[in-house]
């Protein structure tokens, strides 16, 4: 079985940290700003160097591609993106973008040519941290979101997609979409089960259905010393007891029920005034679609009985729905064969968070491979991992695409 240079690797993804560094450790990328124009162009720099076809379409993926013989085949794609939280890890994607590039380097380095073309993507703010949705890039990609409304969507500061592509240069010209063979994509697991089974890959079966939801709960704002407890409606303390529902909720459907409420803001708050509106978010995940229904069903539930009883206001909007992905079963073999090939500790495992490859699963033939991350954490500064697992999960990915792609001798 082949095998990467490991070091080779590491220099790299400690090269691409560099830019858009925090002082704590981690990274700092936004989609679209300079810093992550600058991981794009140090990126564009080694794959030019490396021989590679680069190419940018109209949201801003960035492809670059190596021929293979069979002029006519559709390319064995690998990727996954640059752009990071605010306040991220050195690892969370750039690991799957760099380790596509280390197959293809490591590839030149052993002389061996590929029948189907091999071709590494870049997508457009996958985090989600400065446009909404998140993995925005593969959705526009694969037809599940339309260009213009991507285009559209802005950040805090107004600032269009559109806008930050043409700022950064990154509004090209090539087609969206086109035929892809298969979709191969490394990440770390952002989770602590490797870690925890003392595993170094995670073969993974498919992702799990997330639904993000957005909750406004309107009561009546009034002041905060004239106003008994007992005629109150107060916003806050009913989102208290809505929050507190969803934490019990996700024990009613343990193990696999998840639920997040990650963000809530009040409307023209006061210290001295009784909040009389407020909006929060709250994200569903599970491995099935018919459990994900019914944590939906009770959320709508018992949030609308806390707001009666509590003469409050409350409205829950579906913001947006992932359904449960599986991945193709012989892409998966691909990647099964050769952790089995080369005798890494192993697993399989389904994908707790959202990745590109969700949006590609359902658009070709997908499979993804996890490495583990020290202490499961990450979108943290802390976000970490051990060099050897590095190196064995592209060994994985290099050599579960070569079967895919195909030798050309």
């Amino acid at each position: 079985m082949l095998k990467i240079n490991g070091e080779r690797l590491w220099a790299s993804l400690m090269a691409m940290a560099e830019i858009g560094a925090t002082a704590r450790g981690g990274s700092c990328r936004l989609a679209l700003s300079a810093e992550d124009r600058a991981g794009r162009e140090l990126f564009s720099h080694w794959c030019s160097a490396a021989g590679l076809t680069l190419s940018v379409d109209a949201i801003g993926n960035l492809f670059a591609r190596r021929a293979g013989t069979d002029k006519d085949a559709a390319p064995v794609m690998i990727g996954s993106h640059l752009d990071t939280q605010p306040e991220g890890g050195r690892f969370d994607g750039v690991y799957g973008v760099l380790a596509g590039l280390e197959v293809i380097r490591s590839l030149d380095d052993q002389g061996i040519r590929t029948r189907k073309p091999l071709e590494i993507a870049v997508w457009t703010n996958e985090e989600g941290a400065r446009f909404t949705p998140a993995m925005l890039g593969s959705a526009v990609f694969t037809g599940s979101l339309a260009l213009a409304p991507a285009l559209a969507t802005t950040d805090v500061d107004g600032i269009s997609v559109a806008e930050a592509l043409r700022a950064t240069g990154y509004n090209g010209a090539r087609p969206l979409g086109g035929a892809v063979d298969a979709y191969f994509e490394a990440h770390i697991e952002q989770g602590p089960i490797l870690e925890d089974n003392a595993k170094s890959i995670g073969v993974v079966t498919g992702g799990q259905a997330i639904r993000w939801l957005d909750v406004r709960v309107e009561g009546m704002a009034a002041h905060a010393g004239t106003t008994p407890m007992p005629l109150r409606k107060d916003a806050l303390y009913g989102a208290a007891r809505m929050i507190q529902a969803l934490e019990q909720l996700a024990a009613d459907f343990a193990p696999e029920g998840l639920t997040t409420v990650g963000e809530l803001s009040i409307a023209k708050s006061s210290r001295n005034t009784i909040p009389g509106l407020l909006n929060f978010t709250v994200d569903l995940r599970h491995h099935r679609d018919s459990a994900i229904d019914a944590m939906e069903q009770q959320v709508r539930q018992q949030l609308q009985a806390i707001a009666e009883q509590r003469g409050l206001t409350v409205t829950v909007t579906p913001h947006w729905i992932s359904p449960a992905t599986p991945f193709d079963i012989e892409c998966v073999a691909c990647v099964q064969t050769a952790v089995d090939a080369l005798g890494y500790s192993q697993q399989p495992i389904v994908s707790g968070a959202g990745h590109d490859a969700i949006h590609l699963a359902r658009y070709c033939p997908t499979a993804m491979i996890f490495i583990p991350c020290v202490g499961g954490l990450s979108h943290n500064e802390a976000e970490d991992v051990l060099p050897e697992d590095v190196r064995q999960g592209t060994d994985v990915l290099l050599n579960a695409v070569l079967q895919r792609a195909g030798r050309a001798d």
